[in-house]
């Protein structure tokens, strides 16, 4: 089984095609994880009301709430992961996700296992044993152990991704990245959309910058992709 800490790891699949879930149920299963099942957004919120999930597999195409509203409840929520299902093609509907806040996407007809090695992925990535340290830019605070962070003393909402890719700036800051890169190093993916970065870097800037649209910290590098300039704010 698949434990954090002697807690087997519970992974919420939400799907309408009864097929889908039969067979990400029997792989996620394999892989040690214990499995629910929802056939429609509705269903899949009571679950997580009654138990929240370590992480969430959500399709975007589904009957009455769509997978869409489903992720921003979720995120309103808190920051349970969510691997978002999207059709080949529906590339509008994958940047939406991402831009709620979705943790990644698989694209159908997909992998079983490949789901399984990203839900393996994101759940790693969120439950990172990081070794105990502060890291402060003037009024922005990240505390790595406890994976959170506030700005002028406030809470930020940050999604695990978008956490992983802003300690991943603080720590390399005045060294520019380019969005290939960021991907491998960041999201562990040699493959990928690069869309999924500039939508992260964007949540980032309306997160952390005082105006997004010239933004301070989080520089773009015509050319190149993006880098963290340190702010002088005591």
């Amino acid at each position: 089984m698949t434990y954090r800490g002697d807690v087997v790891e519970r992974v919420l699949v939400v799907d309408d095609d009864t097929t889908v879930r039969d067979v990400v149920r029997r792989y996620l299963e394999h892989a040690g994880y214990e499995v629910e099942l929802a056939g429609d957004g509705e269903s899949a919120l009571r679950l997580m009301a009654a138990q929240e999930p370590d992480i969430v597999v959500l399709d975007l195409m589904l009957p009455g709430i769509d997978g869409l509203e489903v992720a921003r409840r979720i995120r309103e929520r808190g920051s349970t992961p969510v691997v978002m299902l999207t059709a080949l093609g529906e590339e509008e509907d994958r940047i939406a996700g991402l831009q709620i806040g979705a943790d990644d996407y698989v694209t159908k007809p997909f992998s079983p296992r490949e789901l399984a090695l990203r839900v393996s992925s994101v759940l790693r990535r969120a439950h990172r044993a990081f070794e105990p340290r502060v890291v402060r830019d003037g009024n922005l605070v990240l505390d790595v152990a406890a994976h959170t962070a506030t700005l002028d003393g406030r809470p930020l909402q940050l999604t695990t991704r978008e956490f992983d890719l802003l300690a991943f700036f603080i720590g390399n800051a005045g060294k520019a990245f380019g969005r290939a890169e960021l991907l491998e190093r960041v999201w562990g993916w040699q493959f990928g959309d690069q869309s999924t970065v500039t939508v992260h870097v964007r949540r980032l800037r309306e997160k952390i910058e005082e105006d997004p649209a010239k933004p301070r910290r989080l520089s773009t590098v015509w050319g190149v992709g993006y880098r963290y300039d340190p702010c002088s704010i005591d």
